[in-house]
């Protein structure tokens, strides 16, 4: 089955709203016929198999674009809307597109020479002026055919192509259905980018039940984001790490909230700190709290915490997935023992077809039939798994190993600090030195917080482990998908 057709299996006449929000509203019918000639449209013009570029914010236009592609049995390339003319060359160059989807005026910012680009008003052009024609089912769509290629960035700087099928897609949607219990009653506020498979996965699992998506943009306006939650009774909210810190320490509302109509909160991306899991929880008892784990090359989910262990298991990832075999392996490619380490494995439908013209990263990732992840961790006696620090991310103070995590959870249980990243510096004679970088709550004065930030440290780290330098920062630098970027600092304190 193709996966526009999983999609609207049971929602293709729906009238019902699929898009809602102030900007834009599509119904499901609407979507699902607009998508169904654009699909039409391409498969005459273009063919099939062919990689097409889609560089756009959340928006219909994305939904339109996005679901046609795919729908027509070519492949779908998501791209981050503002990403550098270099690494667009490199991935034009690697997929051989000609054929793109991007609004006017992102395109302007681009030099696209011999490409055939089709804006905003040209695909609204397209899709009115077209009419459905009956599809032909005289042969049954292989749904192990590449889908999408989602980019990430590699080990070498260079990005990474990730080869999705229809099935992955399908697979990865069936099993977030069934363990956060999705239905058509559900709506979910977005803020998450659909070219990050994070939020993909939101798009995938509410177009599937039936459900409805707002779209939010600009989560730096947090009053807008939280008015979202209320107006349209929003049931789940999803994000990560950076979004629930902001919310937490930089909101002066979003912990007095009620937020009647929401059930859950979903978390993936990176290792939120517990210090932030039990203030959220804290904060809303009667929501659920869902930990997750994933990665692009397994479409996006890969383990959830069930949220009525979160206390228990405080800091666990998890176990699979319904339909997922998640497991820690040692280097001989054997289950650990109960508290060992070892890397993360999986295996199941959702995992890539593998990364795009890279034999040799695929030997690596693709063994045995199971998918490397990477990520380091250990498994309790429950068999519940805790991700653990990589060996590059190890300090090495004086011959003595720090993990940079035990120290940045000391730190953000300090209620006036909303980041820490712990990082080692060179030093002449430690060889390296700890260097915290720190974003504050609003108008919380520096002197003051380096000084309760040391004697926090102090009281419950071993002397080793303080931080040497402190640099404070005004804002938390994030990119487009939430996540922590690298920032010139504004200021800096010396221990």
């Amino acid at each position: 089955m193709n996966v526009f057709d999983y999609f609207f299996l049971y929602s293709k006449d729906l009238k019902k709203d699929f898009v809602l929000g102030s900007v834009e509203q599509i119904s499901y019918n609407q979507l699902y016929e607009k998508g169904l000639k654009l699909a039409q449209y391409l498969k005459k013009e273009i063919g099939e198999n062919n990689n097409i570029i889609l560089i756009s914010q959340n928006s219909v236009f994305f939904l339109i674009a996005y679901l046609g592609i795919m729908k027509s049995g070519n492949v779908c390339v998501p791209i981050n809307p503002v990403i550098e003319q270099e690494n667009l060359d490199f991935i034009i160059k690697a997929t051989e597109c000609k054929t793109f989807f991007i609004p006017q005026r992102i395109s302007e910012k681009y030099l696209l020479p011999n490409a055939t680009i089709i804006n905003e008003i040209d695909l609204n052009n397209l899709v009115n002026s077209l009419t459905v024609e009956p599809e032909s089912h005289t042969e049954e769509f292989d749904a192990n055919r590449l889908a999408q290629i989602l980019f990430t960035s590699g080990s070498t700087g260079l990005p990474k192509g990730v080869m999705l099928s229809h099935r992955n897609l399908m697979a990865n949607a069936d099993s977030i259905v069934e363990y956060l219990n999705l239905t058509s009653d559900d709506v979910i506020e977005v803020v998450l980018p659909f070219y990050y498979c994070y939020g993909l996965s939101l798009l995938h699992t509410h177009l599937k039940v039936g459900g409805s998506v707002v779209l939010n943009n600009n989560f730096v306006f947090l009053g807008a984001v939280l008015s979202d939650l209320d107006k349209y009774k929003c049931t789940g909210f999803s994000g990560v790490p950076s979004h629930y810190q902001i919310l937490l320490r930089k909101s002066k509302s979003f912990k007095g909230s009620e937020f009647p109509s929401l059930r859950y909160f979903t978390q993936a991306g990176g290792k939120l700190h517990n210090a932030f899991i039990r203030e959220l929880i804290d904060a809303f008892p009667e929501k659920k709290f869902f930990v997750m784990y994933g990665q692009t090359e397994a479409t996006a989910r890969l383990s959830y915490l069930p949220p009525e262990l979160i206390e228990k298991k405080l800091g666990s990832i998890g176990k699979g997935i319904p339909n997922v075999t998640l497991d820690v392996f040692d280097k001989n490619d054997q289950p650990v023992n109960d508290g060992q380490i070892g890397e993360i494995v999986a295996k199941g439908d959702n995992i890539m077809l593998g990364y795009l013209n890279d034999p040799e990263g695929n030997n690596l990732t693709l063994r045995n039939g199971w998918l490397r992840t990477g990520d380091i961790a250990k498994k309790d006696e429950d068999g519940y798994i805790y991700l653990v620090a990589r060996e590059k991310e190890i300090i090495k103070v004086g011959g003595k190993r720090i993990s940079p995590k035990e120290i940045e959870e000391v730190i953000v249980s300090i209620p006036e600090v909303v980041d820490c990243t712990i990082e080692g510096v060179y030093d002449e004679i430690l060889s390296e030195a700890i260097k915290a970088t720190i974003v504050l709550t609003d108008n919380t004065d520096e002197v003051k917080a380096k000084e309760k930030i040391l004697s926090t440290c102090k009281s419950k780290l071993v002397l080793y482990k303080i931080p040497q330098i402190i640099e404070f920062r005004k804002k938390l630098d994030v990119n487009q998908s939430g996540k922590k970027v690298a920032s010139v600092s504004l200021s800096s304190i010396k221990s």
